[in-house]
């Protein structure tokens, strides 16, 4: 019996979202993607508690005062986390750079070679890991100069805005993870009574503009999906090259025989409504300019820099307490 999860995969590369590696072999994803929220969602379960005590353990290893033993104890955390989920995919992982040095360029390169040296250092090579930085003017501008220099991979996070997806493909990152979900609750909050089912929801219309976009230009960067509130969400984007889904949304899919239409594809988005081509190479007044006429996306941006960076303080303070 052939189920819808599987028909998606027949047209897109599934991504499991989730920190908890013992959920993800059963749904067969090629990718796993993390984030502050899932790790600390992760950690406070009793069976995954037990992997702070040799983060910190290692930490303590490498010495410096309380404060630089706790950032490497997380550090070595999120590796761990990376490392596990790597043993039950084929694919890459992604590990999060912290959201505060989400306006920070230097600070952010500085941290993705040091989360890559602590992979190298377990054996795993940087090719199976992304590096999810926010999709700041610094995240970008960071993110050009690790895939250009360093041969770093990056996944580019918290997009909601066209003009965030343009900067990002001309930067030459290796993906994006424009939101759909997060969209469709700002608008949902702004516009209660609003027809949001189907090909009208907000976040669909959004990624399914970037993609097209995308192949309409000739773009490498791999657009992944990301943030699903519904599988309806997930069904209007099939085709697209990557979609990044909870387990409870992969066990939906998972249950379901439900017909699946590929909706999106390279030969869709040629063939469909030209996109004026835009730029912001250089150009940074214009690129925040464009981002704070979008309030939608500029609101979202920031929104969600805060919430990840509360949860990874959060997550801080209880690797503190084994210090």
């Amino acid at each position: 019996m052939t189920t819808t999860l599987d028909a998606l995969k027949n047209y897109t590369t599934v991504v499991s979202d989730t920190g908890d590696f013992d959920a993800i072999g059963e749904y067969k994803p090629q990718d796993a993607t993390t984030n502050p929220s899932l790790i600390l969602a992760a950690v406070k379960q009793e069976k995954y508690a037990k992997l702070i005590g040799p983060a910190v353990e290692y930490a303590k290893e490498q010495g410096g005062d309380r404060d630089t033993v706790i950032a490497n104890a997380v550090d070595r955390l999120l590796v761990e986390f990376g490392k596990r989920i790597l043993e039950v995919i084929p694919g890459r992982v992604s590990t999060e750079v912290d959201a505060r040095l989400s306006f920070d360029k230097q600070g952010t390169i500085d941290k993705a070679r040091k989360l890559i040296s602590l992979y190298e250092s377990l054996g795993i090579s940087k090719d199976r890991v992304l590096i999810k930085i926010a999709s700041t003017w610094e995240g970008i501008q960071a993110a050009r100069e690790l895939e250009a220099k360093d041969g770093i991979h990056c996944n580019l996070t918290l997009l909601f805005g066209f003009c965030q997806a343009v900067a990002c493909a001309e930067a030459k990152v290796t993906l994006i993870s424009p939101f759909v979900g997060r969209i469709l609750d700002w608008y949902k909050a702004k516009k209660p009574d609003g027809d949001y089912t189907g090909a009208n929801d907000p976040g669909v219309k959004s990624v399914r503009h970037i993609y097209n976009y995308y192949k309409q230009q000739g773009y490498e960067t791999i657009v992944m999906g990301a943030s699903f509130r519904n599988t309806s969400e997930i069904e209007e984007l099939a085709g697209i090259d990557f979609l990044t889904i909870a387990p409870s949304l992969l066990e939906e899919l998972k249950s379901s025989t439900k017909d699946l239409e590929r909706k999106l594809s390279p030969e869709i988005a040629k063939s469909g409504e030209k996109i004026d081509k835009v730029s912001y190479v250089d150009d940074e007044p214009a690129f925040r300019w464009e981002l704070a006429e979008d309030v939608m996306a500029f609101e979202k941006l920031h929104e969600g820099i805060r919430k990840f960076a509360a949860d990874a303080i959060t997550l801080k303070e209880i690797v503190a307490k084994h210090i």
